[in-house]
């Protein structure tokens, strides 16, 4: 009703006055009588109030629509009513929604062909690493230990490019299981232990009496390598301890992740899950990107879990998940 109200403002405007312009003309011409003039306006604005009306009723389920939101786009193809401007209207919605999904879909598939591509590319990238790997893996020089934690790197690398790629068709890639909350964590540590030697950091695994967790273990050992990569790389001293600690608390299974290193300043911590937020420091370490915490929240969210993270600059940083 307020929409159609503002619609025909401008006509009850010019009505008024074009009813006065003529009153005015006719008094000039000395007609005086005031009674017929008011009876004259009278019945005047019984048609117009009349022929509002009619527009009202007809244009009703109209009006309604524009000021009613869309609860989906399908909506555009529903049945208008019978008058001429909302025909119109619903014909030219219909257009551009038409062009709009026939765009979109031209986007889809570029995107899903952009995805398949990088799963093919990162695939053949990991037969070449794989080859070195086992080509220095027995080797004790200097020079074939930096080769292997290149490797290494690049290995993760690609897990991190294929991750990001998989992440938006997630509900068509994962497998809820009960997992061992322990084996899961001794299962990753293990495969970083190039990682925890070359920065001499020490694994510290503490769990409690855990009952199961359902998730899926390959998403979860990613989170996990994701998260002890930046507790290492942040960790600048040796000879220092990250600290797995698996408990109860009321209905959570809780894991904890404590690092000893340089911590996050209080000002970043709102943002430490933005997608390429890499803070203060961010300046002082140039590996960092600002996506391992992203995946991270983005992952524990399409798996059910949440995330907390607590830091001091100086005392370190704690992450823990919820199951």
């Amino acid at each position: 009703m307020k929409l159609f109200l503002r619609d025909q403002t401008p006509l009850i405007v010019v009505y008024l006055l074009q009813l006065l312009v003529i009153t005015y003309i006719y008094r000039l011409d000395g007609f005086r009588n005031t009674a017929i003039s008011l009876y004259a306006g009278l019945l005047s604005g019984c048609l117009l109030v009349g022929y509002l009306a009619y527009r009202y009723l007809t244009n009703r389920a109209f009006y309604h629509r524009l000021e009613e939101p869309l609860a989906s786009m399908e909506e555009f193809t529903g049945d208008p009513q019978h008058t001429p401007l909302a025909e119109s209207l619903q014909q030219l919605l219909k257009n551009q929604f038409r062009y709009y999904k026939t765009e979109l879909n031209q986007y889809k598939h570029k995107i899903e062909s952009q995805i398949q591509f990088i799963n093919q590319w990162v695939h053949q990238m990991k037969t070449p690493l794989s080859v070195i790997h086992l080509m220095v893996q027995d080797e004790d020089e200097p020079r074939f230990n930096a080769i292997g934690d290149e490797v290494d790197r690049l290995k993760k690398g690609l897990e991190t490019v294929l991750y990001t790629a998989r992440l938006d068709t997630f509900e068509h890639d994962f497998y809820v299981e009960a997992l061992d909350l322990e084996t899961v964590v001794r299962t990753v540590t293990s495969h970083q232990k190039r990682l925890f030697i070359r920065k001499r950091v020490f694994p510290i695994i503490r769990m409690d009496d855990l009952a199961p967790v359902h998730s899926d273990e390959k998403w979860l050992s990613f989170v996990l390598t994701q998260l002890i990569t930046n507790a290492v790389r942040y960790t600048v001293q040796e000879n220092r301890n990250i600290h797995f600690h698996g408990y109860t608390r009321g209905p959570d299974t809780v894991l904890e992740i404590r690092d000893e290193g340089v911590g996050i300043p209080a000002s970043d911590l709102p943002r430490v899950f933005d997608a390429y937020f890499t803070g203060e420091n961010g300046r002082s370490f140039q590996e960092s990107t600002g996506v391992g915490l992203y995946l991270v929240k983005q992952i524990c969210q399409k798996l059910g879990h949440r995330v907390e993270l607590e830091s001091a600059v100086g005392e370190g940083t704690v992450v823990r998940i919820l199951f």
